[in-house]
């Protein structure tokens, strides 16, 4: 047990002091299940659900695999110089239940279970499940915030219409989002965008649904710095939902995904410009597509893990906390000191 900032008694991960980090259940970070504790202001929640993929299945073991490719993290971030699960009451809420022979049923069950718990006032890291769960996800955000400002780390743009005559799949879920109202259009941005595209109308369809576009070549020739000024400064105060496709990062750093493409993000990059996001108004956040059955050597479920850690911990620490200095190492932040060149919106 430890005293929280508010002066409540939290319930903490396992101590790895007395119990092996391999042995015990397997939530996310050791962390106490959501039932064991008197209210959960932020909660780790599956989504095992894959029906929605175009290529390579496996996304529904994903919840469970980086679930144990957490056991690892320990309670203090030195990155951003915190201790997330000591800051309020953090807990695993097992999975959401979705059909997996029917998409449409699956997001709408997906979607009232979310608002269920939202509407209990705790915040959200969903792990995936394939990227088809952002479309119900955003519809409990919109309930409880309206529309959403949005950060999408992904390879691939997922604005395309239908696969087969398909609507609901995981390449179309923020076309599907933006017809519904759900994303602010002045707010949205895609990162670590590459690969081949079926044409020109792709982009052109996606910019008219508002999305700016960060490649994966511009984190890697303008840095991560400039990267987060471009993103904090389109984002500004409305509230933010974060979706993280983990084929954001190249196949070397995460191989086990179902739509890998050459040139990613690394882990380090990814992972700082989450860091980076540090006191904007996140109201929930997912990570999808680890798929390990091609998660050779566990890099992909390690690499979830630490996005997911990151995550918890700036919903932690809460809008408008202060820019943090790392607990070692000589960085700097410089966070919102854009250049002239790294005005937001467009392609960038």
């Amino acid at each position: 047990m430890a005293t929280g900032p508010d002066g409540r008694q939290l319930v903490g991960p396992v101590n790895a002091a007395k119990t092996p980090r391999w042995a015990g259940l397997g939530t996310f970070a050791r962390l106490p299940r959501i039932d064991e504790v008197e209210h959960a202001d932020l909660a780790v929640v599956g989504i095992p659900f894959d029906a929605g993929v175009s290529y390579r299945s496996g996304a529904r073991f994903g919840p469970n695999h980086v679930r144990e490719s957490s056991r690892l993290l320990r309670p203090f971030n030195p990155a951003q110089s915190a201790s997330p699960f000591a800051l309020c009451q953090v807990a695993d809420a097992g999975d959401l239940v979705a059909n997996p022979f029917d998409i449409s049923e699956a997001i709408d069950a997906i979607a009232t279970d979310a608002s269920e718990l939202i509407g209990a006032g705790t915040k959200l890291v969903s792990i995936g499940g394939d990227h088809t769960i952002a479309l119900p996800l955003l519809r409990a955000a919109h309930r409880a915030h309206g529309p959403v400002a949005l950060l999408h780390f992904d390879a691939h743009l997922d604005t395309w219409d239908t696969y087969f005559g398909a609507e609901y799949t995981h390449g179309t879920p923020f076309r599907r989002a933006h017809e519904e109202g759900l994303i602010d259009p002045d707010a949205v941005m895609h990162v670590g965008t590459r690969g081949p595209l079926y044409g020109t109308q792709d982009l052109n369809d996606d910019e008219r649904f508002g999305f700016g576009i960060v490649s994966s070549a511009d984190v890697m020739r303008r840095g991560v710095d400039s990267v987060v000024a471009v993103l904090r400064d389109k984002v500004g105060d409305r509230p933010l939902y974060v979706s993280l496709d983990i084929d954001v990062l190249d196949p070397a750093h995460a191989p086990g995904t179902g739509t890998p493409e050459a040139g990613g993000m690394t882990s380090r990059e990814t992972l700082e410009i989450l860091r980076g996001l540090r006191g904007l108004n996140i109201v929930g956040c997912d990570v999808v597509e680890v798929s390990p059955a091609y998660d050779h050597a566990e890099l992909t479920g390690i690499a979830a893990a630490h996005v997911v850690y990151e995550m918890l911990t700036l919903l932690a620490l809460g809008p408008g906390a202060a820019p943090g200095s790392p607990a070692y190492g000589i960085s700097e932040t410089t966070y919102g000191e854009s250049a002239e060149q790294d005005k937001p919106g467009g392609r960038v």
